[in-house]
């Protein structure tokens, strides 16, 4: 009777295993298939696109850079500006299986939608946005060239950006260019909010702007913003400084947008319009925003810049000092990175490389 009932128990154990395997695998299979079709708020970084400033874009077959009416002289060297891609946007995000697959990949970075997206704002937006802002990184890469061959520049002051929801909104123009604020002349960005600052919320300003190449005046009230947790009054626009330059610079870089090709362009203006060869025939590629006084800025997605820079075939990687501790942590095995803290220290420190100079400043 013992034997008949242990024998009974040995005989439902398997089927209970079988059971719990299938519920595992429906349970695996089911979480799978979620995984396949789940969104999630990430936007997956890739290396992208990287072209030299000196060369020609490979789609259009015309010199990346043209200078008009002014003395250039050749170089057969490299300075490639690098770019980042990602997949996914707020309309259309990646999946979680997707997500993961890529944070494994040590090429990719996955990092929230609102570091690419900022929240409200659709993929259209952005792009608009980055287009802006690439071309108002063109110009000023040709300020700081010249800036840094001693050429003495005029700038004016335009309307880049007018943000939903804010004074600025319905009254001030994307391409409207300011001359006065209550009256005082302004010929810069800064010289602008420089004055915005002293006026409380509330307050009234009243800009002189030129629209259409007409000329006139608009009052504005003073609204509110939180930055970083700090109330501000703002009227709700991004300026742009655009400067009176004594060449014309055509620049064919065709869709890639953002600002961070700002040093590798004025390099290679500078290079242009100054004799001898900046690269000595070496492949330097590079990143970082720049400024009219030459100054470099850190920008997003260093680790898939190196990648692509590295891939392309460079030795040396020109580096913003804000990005210099992550890049040296991820920084592909053959390639040099340079500190470029200005676009002065860039010139110095690729002229030191032909030299031979090993001291050069490093990540």
């Amino acid at each position: 009777m013992v034997s008949n009932v242990v024998r009974g128990l040995r005989e439902r154990v398997p089927n209970r295993r079988a059971l719990t395997l299938s519920v595992v695998a429906v349970l695996v299979l089911a979480l799978a298939l979620a995984g396949a079709v789940m969104p999630v708020p990430y936007v997956s970084l890739q290396p992208g696109p990287t072209m030299n400033t000196l060369g020609v874009n490979p789609e259009t077959k015309k010199p990346l850079i043209e200078i008009v009416d002014a003395q250039t002289y050749p170089d057969d060297g490299h300075l490639n500006f690098t770019t980042v891609a990602y997949t996914g946007d707020p309309s259309n995000p990646p999946t979680l299986y997707r997500a993961l697959r890529d944070w494994i990949n040590p090429e990719r970075a996955v990092v929230p939608m609102d570091t690419i997206f900022p929240a409200g704002e659709t993929a259209e937006q952005v792009e608009e946005a980055n287009t802006a802002l690439m071309a108002d990184s063109q110009q000023t890469s040709v300020a700081a060239a010249l800036t840094q061959m001693g050429r003495q520049l005029g700038s004016e002051t335009y309307v880049g950006r007018v943000h939903k929801g804010l004074p600025a909104d319905g009254v001030l123009k994307s391409g409207d260019q300011v001359l006065a604020v209550d009256g005082t002349k302004v010929d810069k960005a800064s010289e602008v909010t420089g004055k915005l600052k002293d006026y409380a919320v509330g307050d009234e300003v009243t800009l002189t702007i030129k629209r259409d190449g007409k000329q006139e005046k608009v009052t504005l009230k003073m609204g509110e913003t939180t930055t970083d947790g700090a109330k501000r009054a703002v009227i709700g626009v991004e300026l742009v400084d655009k400067f009176v330059l004594p060449i014309e610079v055509k620049m064919n870089v065709g869709e890639i947008g953002g600002p961070s090709a700002g040093l590798m362009f004025s390099l290679a203006i500078y290079d242009m319009l100054t004799p001898g060869s900046l690269t000595g025939g070496k492949f330097i590629a590079g990143t970082g925003t720049i400024t009219v006084d030459g100054q470099v800025g850190a920008i997003g997605g260093i680790q898939q810049k190196m990648i692509a820079a590295k891939n392309a075939g460079a030795t040396e990687f020109l580096v913003p000092p804000g990005n210099c501790a992550e890049a040296a942590d991820a920084a592909p095995d053959g390639l040099r990175l340079i500190k470029a803290e200005s676009l002065d220290s860039a010139v110095k420190s690729l002229e030191g490389l032909q030299a031979g100079k090993k001291d050069l400043p490093a990540c």
